[in-house]
């Protein structure tokens, strides 16, 4: 009869130890998240300021949207800016930052997608509904528009900012 009137005792601190168990793993975990944050926001910083200095050694004038993208739009263009589901017909090069030419499209054979939903570089999708048709652009995408933290596993290196040059030949509904 002793053991039973002393089972909720142990039950209570039983289940307290596994809170405090809880709560201590809770915590480790927040400070892990927290760390991992302040090296993103870290390695960010450091990329935006690669960027900048790229356009400034460039003499580039470029806008900046939001999310990072860096674009110059020129030529005089027609029509409406292409919408989500359209399809894009383009020209296009693609470099490293350091003049490494990645890919380009063969001048023959222009590249297809369709804006906000194929599997191209988001970055790119933000950039193409900036232009018109028979417009000409160069757009900088940081690493997280681009590749991001892996590269292309081929020639686009992990966490590597790209610089295109675009040009926007046709859009269909």
């Amino acid at each position: 009869m002793g053991i039973v009137r002393f089972l909720p005792f142990f039950l209570l601190m039983i289940l307290m130890a596994c809170q405090t168990k809880s709560k201590q793993n809770s915590q480790e975990g927040r400070l892990v998240q927290d760390s991992l944050i302040e090296m993103n926001k870290t390695r960010m910083r450091t990329e935006d300021q690669q960027i900048d200095n790229y356009v400034l050694r460039k003499n580039l004038v470029m806008k900046k949207t939001g999310t990072g993208l860096r674009y110059n739009i020129t030529g005089i263009g027609a029509g409406n800016q292409p919408l989500k589901g359209q399809r894009v017909r383009v020209a296009y090069k693609i470099s490293l930052l350091n003049g490494t030419l990645c890919y380009q499209s063969d001048p023959q054979d222009t590249y297809e997608f369709k804006v906000d939903e194929d599997n191209v570089e988001s970055g790119l999708h933000e950039g193409i509904k900036l232009m018109k048709k028979g417009e000409h652009a160069q757009f900088i995408l940081p690493s997280h528009l681009a590749h991001g933290l892996t590269g292309d596993q081929n020639k686009i290196p992990p966490a590597s900012p790209l610089f295109y040059e675009i040009d926007l030949i046709d859009i269909k509904p």
